[in-house]
């Protein structure tokens, strides 16, 4: 079974891709969403099995043995695993039968499905890996194919340079990763999970010798293993790529944000948790830079205007409060987020979808509006994926939609933990829900409500390009907004359904009474982690200060949007310095085009024009060698294949050594 739901997804991948042009777009549509949906039966079963106790480790084959470095090919399968096989099996299976109705049109639809395909066997192989070596392979294998879906629309100039900014980014972090492994391997001596977690206990306290200074030696490793976590979630200074995936196609944009590559760096953290364990540094930098994500995405996400951008930075934002779970020790809680999350944000990014298609492909917000009475169903489906994102539910109990259920408590964490940085943490995070809150309902404010392009007099909007995304708007041309097909509606149903229950459902197994029994072995919890149990004694305050939040976060949305809507044109006019650095990104795009990427191509210049043009070539092929060819050609010359040229020649050389002799070579 767990072979099944590992490799389906290639087998969909090679059929589509190989024999896509002979089988049809149809056939590929069919036989990919197909392969996916028995994944998805399958994991769903795999899930309750394991939950009962039936863990597994399914040998594939010996991959390769270099020395003492043994890496075999292996299944793991254990309750972190199951979770993830669900996560990414049931978004990606949504995600293909959505894409049959959105990428209807498009010419390129089998090579768009192999794709998809491709980047859910590479996160399966991920997930369930059983040693780093593997989780490495699908680790690269997620990076490739986001490379390849980000720049789908190849034909874009602006998406040719996400993808590649993507791929650029991610392989900084990757280069951390790859170094953390290293050290693993160098410490322990093994990179399976079995001998490192083993080993790892015994080696508290060990140091390296770097720079003049001992280190650490875990917390070194466990900084560079979460330095690639940093890349493939999109964390603070690494997270410039994340908005300008928005160039895909919507679909990828759910699946990226919600199931797949972002979710790889928080799965990994807590992979690793007997590492992270021995290293309350280490967890201190999870902390501080998961809350400073979720703080500074969420002021981005103010005062964005395209709607998979806002979208975009709450994913960024989001995976800051999951990181500030895992900071303090509660690994239940980050994956418990994790979970929830893909519900609902794989539900917003497919209704935002569904959105640009009812408006031709339009993405701008200022350019929307009224839109609930001709979309009703997409209004309703993103108003339940707003709900949960904003935590909406009964303080103080269970009861609520997903965010509700799974963000609170890791605020409540914060605050209980004495972890380093737990203050900084649980202000950022607190203050984070009030913005995600006002964002999220200023979204559904000017995009539903009020007239059609009411907010463009006062914040021009760009000009609408038809051919943006590379395919029309679905055969309707009377500029009217419609209601999505079925095909791309039902998928909404189905996670709005996890949106709703899912963190009611599974509370108690991830991070309630049963906990304990559900991780079993598969998250490691220290000695002197009690995280859990410090979240019982915090004040009532505290519990009721994300509700307070979000209630204000709506309140202030709804004035602004529904009551008074030149109030925002009046708040950007007083405060313009800070409207455009939130609205230009913080300017990290601008700074690091200065730092790096100038610099960069000031050196490949340099060493173009100088190192290879003027030394290597002017020394080279335009220096000694042009200037033996010339000697060489006048030699030529010489060889004129006349007889009294060469006696004239003889006859001056005679002369000449003649001279030499009697004037100067004669003693």
């Amino acid at each position: 079974m767990y072979d099944l739901i590992v490799f389906l997804p290639l087998f969909g991948f090679l059929i589509a891709g190989v024999f896509g042009p002979w089988i049809g777009d149809r056939a590929s549509e069919y036989v990919t969403s197909g392969f996916l949906g028995i994944c998805f039966v399958l994991s769903w079963i795999a899930f309750f099995m394991v939950a009962g106790g039936a863990d597994a480790h399914v040998p594939v084959a010996n991959w390769f043995t270099s020395g003492k470095l043994d890496v075999a090919w292996a299944l793991r399968i254990d309750t972190l695993t199951a979770v993830m096989l669900v996560v990414v099996t049931t978004v990606s299976f949504v995600v293909h039968v959505y894409s049959i109705g959105y990428m209807s049109e498009d010419p390129s639809k089998q090579r768009f499905f192999a794709y998809l395909s491709l980047f859910t066997f590479a996160m399966l192989m991920l997930v369930t890996a059983d040693n780093l070596v593997q989780m490495f392979f699908g680790w690269e294998g997620v990076g490739l194919a986001s490379y390849l879906l980000i720049g789908f629309w190849y034909q874009k100039p602006s998406a040719n340079a996400a993808a590649i900014k993507a791929f650029v980014v991610n392989r900084i972090g990757d280069f951390g990763f790859a170094l953390g492994i290293f050290m693993t391997f160098a410490l322990t001596g093994s990179v399976s999970f079995d001998q490192i977690f083993a080993a790892a206990p015994g080696m508290a306290g060990k140091t390296v010798h770097f720079i003049g200074f001992d280190w650490d030696a875990w917390t070194i490793a466990c900084l560079l293993l979460f330095m690639g976590a940093m890349g493939k979630s999109a964390q603070f200074l690494l997270h410039t790529w994340l908005p300008d995936a928005m160039e895909g196609p919507t679909p990828v944009s759910a699946l990226i944000h919600a199931a797949t590559m972002v979710t790889a760096g928080v799965f990994m953290v807590a992979r690793l948790s007997p590492l992270f364990e021995q290293s309350p540094v280490a967890l201190s930098a999870v902390l501080i830079v998961g809350a400073t994500t979720a703080f500074f995405a969420a002021t981005i996400g103010l005062v964005q205007n395209d709607i998979k951008r806002v979208i975009a930075y709450s994913t960024c934002s989001q995976l800051g409060y999951m990181f500030v779970g895992l900071g303090v020790g509660g690994y239940g809680l980050g994956m418990f987020h994790l979970f929830t999350h893909a519900f609902f944000k794989a539900l917003l990014f497919l209704s935002a979808g569904s959105v640009i298609v009812a408006m031709h492909h339009e993405q701008d917000m200022r350019r929307m509006g009224g839109l609930w009475k001709e979309i009703p169903v997409t209004f309703w489906m993103m108003t339940i994926g707003t709900l949960a994102l904003t935590g909406v539910g009964i303080p103080f109990t269970s009861i609520g939609f997903a965010g509700f259920v799974s963000k609170d408590p890791i605020i409540e964490a914060a605050f209980a933990s004495q972890r380093f940085g737990a203050t900084y943490a649980f202000w950022c995070v607190a203050i984070a829900a009030g913005f995600t809150s006002f964002y999220s309902w200023r979204l559904v404010f000017m995009t539903f409500f009020g007239e059609r392009g009411q907010f463009s007099s006062w914040m021009p909007a760009p000009a609408h390009d038809d051919d943006a995304h590379g395919h029309d708007d679905h055969g309707h041309g009377d500029g009217k907004a419609h209601e999505s097909p079925l095909v791309m509606l039902v998928p909404l149903a189905v996670l709005a359904l996890g949106a709703v229950f899912a963190g009611m459902a599974f509370r108690h197994e991830f991070i309630g009474e049963g906990a304990a029994e559900f991780w079993r072995k598969s998250l490691s919890f220290g000695p002197e982690n009690d995280i859990l149990e410090r979240m019982e004694h915090i004040p009532a305050l505290v519990s009721l200060s994300p509700t307070l939040a979000m209630v204000l976060g709506l309140v202030i949305a709804a004035y602004m949007y529904l009551v008074d809507r030149k109030a925002p044109e009046r708040l950007a006019a007083m405060f313009p310095a800070l409207y455009r650095f939130l609205l230009n990104k913080w300017y990290f795009d601008e700074l690091y085009d200065f730092l790096f990427v100038r610099p960069a191509f000031a050196i490949g210049r340099a060493l173009w024009k100088t190192g290879d043009g003027a030394i290597i070539d002017g020394l080279g092929p335009d220096g000694v060698s042009a200037r033996v060819l010339d000697v060489t050609r006048g030699a030529v010359r010489l060889q004129s294949g006349f007889i009294y040229q060469y006696a004239f020649a003889m006859l001056l050389g005679a002369a000449a050594f003649a001279t030499w002799y009697l004037f100067g070579g004669a003693r």
